[in-house]
């Protein structure tokens, strides 16, 4: 589990979440520099902001749409995941993506699931991003809906910033979000958790994104900004497109548990995952 270590600057005043863990699903094990980014002020109210809907995928067809979607394959080496990443552990099912872990023996690994990315294909900067997901629950389960910067082949993470929409381990009922950039002495990272009671049910996990901060939500309920304003932190990193990625980890640094395989065959389902415009 991550630990959530709270501490109040002196003369500031301002609450820091400092997530300690190895790293989140994507990349190296290897922890930077951990730099807190504090909330904007919220004792000034804003307008009410709408959405306009730009792009989706509600998964009503027979087969994941390839215009939409790349799969990754493998094992991808990082946080000591135990999956094979593979295409045919994600089907359509009753108008839902179905992400299937299993147990079953794939290019030297133990365990197969599914990862895919809508790099190339679907990008956002700013706006509304949101899936209705059911996540298993399960020890060493992963699941996550989560954003990497879209120039992530040229500068690499954790320089293209990384947006956790939604991550959740094992089988509490805490769920993460979480944003890693390079705040120009290496690795940060900055983020809270939210406990949900029906946590085997579904929600819908959002981030609401301006040029001034990032929001996280469960349902309609917020639980956490960061301040990304005039690059505080250089976090210039969020002011840039970003691709969508839903993936189903087994095992790894975070879960940091033996899997439960009494559990598997395990399933994530995403009813759909929708972009919004501000208007």
């Amino acid at each position: 589990m991550r630990k959530i270590i709270f501490k109040m600057l002196n003369g500031a005043g301002v609450l820091l979440a400092l997530m300690i863990f190895v790293s989140s699903c994507s990349k190296s094990n290897t922890p930077g520099k951990i730099t807190a980014t504090p909330p904007v002020d919220t004792t000034h109210k804003k307008d009410p902001v709408t959405y306009s809907l730009i792009w989706s995928d509600e998964f009503d067809s027979t087969a994941v749409k390839t215009k939409n979607w790349n799969f990754e394959t493998g094992n991808l080496g990082v946080n000591n995941e135990k999956e094979y990443y593979q295409a045919a552990n994600a089907t359509i099912e009753a108008g839902n993506l179905v992400i299937t872990a299993k147990r079953e023996n794939v290019g030297g690994q133990l365990y197969t699931s599914a990862r895919m990315n809508s790099q190339g294909k679907v990008t956002a900067t700013y706006g509304r991003i949101e899936a209705r997901i059911k996540a298993p629950l399960g020890a060493g389960f992963w699941p996550a809906f989560w954003m990497l910067g879209s120039n992530i082949t040229t500068v690499n993470w954790p320089n293209c910033g990384e947006i956790d929409i939604m991550e959740h381990v094992n089988a509490d009922n805490l769920f993460y979000g979480t944003i890693h950039w390079n705040s120009g002495g290496g690795h940060a990272q900055y983020g809270l958790n939210t406990t949900i009671a029906t946590a085997g049910d579904y929600h819908v996990y959002a981030i609401e994104w301006d040029n001034s901060e990032i929001r996280w939500y469960v349902d309609s309920t917020q639980y956490v900004t960061a301040n990304i304003a005039n690059n505080v932190n250089n976090t210039g990193a969020f002011h840039l497109p970003f691709f969508i990625l839903l993936n189903f980890a087994v095992g790894g640094d975070f879960p940091n548990q033996p899997i439960d395989d009494s559990l598997l065959p395990a399933k994530m389902y995403v009813d759909y995952v929708r972009v919004y415009k501000a208007n």
